[in-house]
């Protein structure tokens, strides 16, 4: 394991013994060992040193350790957490994973156990780092600088060096296309043509013919032999947009097609051969469609060698105003215009809006501003589209998004009841009017509440909120 320096571990755990043993344990093994007795403590230090794996208690004297694991993963770089807990919590287990967390170890561990999972920790922390060290990634047509969006950057970049498939997930406007269009652009094929084949608009009988291709007089209005996108892809890649609306009658050929990178233009009785690579991207669910009868399984398991999930606008809000300044650039110079400023209440409405149809809505809006400002050098909120200004005004006015001593003009509480039950009538009566206003949207909860996705699932399980 090839290392600039010792790596440095950190125990966060209330019992000194235990402190004292995974430390010698640590030592031992040649690394340097840290500890915090405390949650606190341990965070201002991850805060400020680079630690490279953090064995982590649950229940300590100042919190619950679940609910550091994604603060921790927003370091740069992040370590690996390894949560050690002398309670059995299948719930808590599995959102350890889900938050990030390397694994979710039992106490008590037996010694090579802790001194395995540090070491596959490190093993797999070294390949990432040589993994990152591959040619430069042209991501020039993707705009942002935010962790969810250099996560993903990084993944296509390790995407782009292998043929293998690729399977992009995402809600509409994401960037899709533009992730799909960089990971060919870097790939061994970038000099060969990336060809776009949208499934939303393909029926039935024109399908295979455009897919792969026609001979003359194959059918009514075939008056010459004609390629298919699965031929001028040869070298390239296929991209299969909205890949979900792929057609049931055909996913059986094109099953073929792509393990054999042969098949039969209609009217022909001889295969062609292309080699291309398939990228595929949709908005849909399609383990969901799979169960339901509607996508193959065998064809998902052969576009998915790879899937790139990538986050909505919303769960990447410190992206927001780069996008709109680069655009806001793009726009004043393709219309002959000067440089535009933004007024501090037209960043504020743009930050707040949770733009449902996420990037491709947010640069039609500053597309729209521009248009409408020719004259004007400062862009204000008043410029917006005043369904985004409606919306926002709502939301900043409804009850749920309120200070919180405007939320309990009205006594919730008896008499005799305690300070503790008060407070926990009143945080699972916030939860249930917040969770019903936003329709159980979780990202939307966290942004609006101001806590963490660890904190708040387990407020929704203790309140059985749903």
């Amino acid at each position: 394991m090839k290392q600039d320096q010792t790596p440095r571990i950190m125990i966060i755990d209330d019992d000194k013994g235990v402190i004292h043993t995974l430390s010698r344990l640590v030592e031992k093994m040649g690394l340097e060992a840290d500890h915090s007795l405390t949650l606190t403590q341990g965070m201002e230090k991850a805060a400020t040193t680079r630690y490279d794996i953090i064995l982590l208690d649950v229940r300590l004297p100042d919190g619950n350790g679940l609910d550091a694991i994604e603060i921790l993963m927003e370091t740069d770089p992040p370590p690996q957490v390894i949560i050690m807990t002398a309670y059995s919590d299948p719930d808590g287990a599995a959102l350890a994973i889900e938050s990030g967390a390397w694994d979710y170890i039992r106490k008590p561990a037996s010694p090579k156990n802790v001194e395995l999972q540090i070491l596959r920790a490190l093993q797999y922390q070294e390949q990432k780092r040589q993994s990152e060290q591959l040619p430069k990634f042209d991501d020039s047509q993707i705009i942002g600088s935010g962790k969810r969006i250099r996560d993903c950057l990084g993944q296509a970049a390790r995407i782009a060096g292998s043929d293998a498939n690729v399977l992009i997930t995402g809600e509409t406007g994401t960037g899709k296309e533009l992730f799909a269009k960089a990971i060919h652009r870097n790939s061994r094929r970038k000099d060969h043509d990336i060809i776009v084949v949208d499934c939303s608009v393909l029926t039935d009988n024109l399908i295979e013919s455009v897919l792969f291709g026609h001979e003359k007089g194959a059918f009514t209005g075939a008056d010459r032999k004609r390629h298919g996108l699965a031929k001028l892809a040869d070298g390239g890649t296929l991209f299969l947009d909205e890949v979900g609306e792929l057609p049931e009658s055909i996913q059986s050929s094109f099953l073929r097609m792509l393990q054999e990178k042969k098949f039969r233009p209609v009217g022909s009785s001889k295969e062609i051969h292309s080699d291309f690579r398939v990228i595929s991207a949709t908005n849909k669910d399609l383990d969901a469609m799979v169960s339901r009868g509607r996508f193959r399984r065998d064809l998902l398991f052969r576009l998915n060698s790879f899937t790139l999930p990538l986050p909505p606008l919303r769960e990447r809000t410190s992206d927001i105003l780069d996008i709109a300044r680069h655009y806001t650039d793009q726009f004043c110079r393709q219309n002959q215009v000067p440089p535009k400023e933004f007024s501090q209440d037209f960043e504020e409405t743009l930050q707040h809006y949770d733009w449902p149809g996420n990037a491709r809505e947010l640069v039609n809006t500053i597309d729209v501003c521009v248009a409408s400002t020719f004259q004007e050098d400062v862009l204000f909120a008043y410029h917006l589209p005043q369904s985004i200004r409606s919306k926002v005004t709502r939301m900043a006015n409804t009850p749920a998004a309120a200070p919180q001593s405007d939320i309990c003009e009205t006594p919730l509480f008896t008499r005799d009841e305690k300070l503790k039950d008060v407070l926990e009538k009143t945080e699972k009566a916030y939860l249930e009017t917040l969770y019903a206003r936003v329709n159980g949207d979780i990202p939307q909860l966290c942004h609006i509440s101001g806590i963490s996705r660890a904190v708040l699932y387990r407020k929704l399980k203790k309140y059985r909120v749903h």
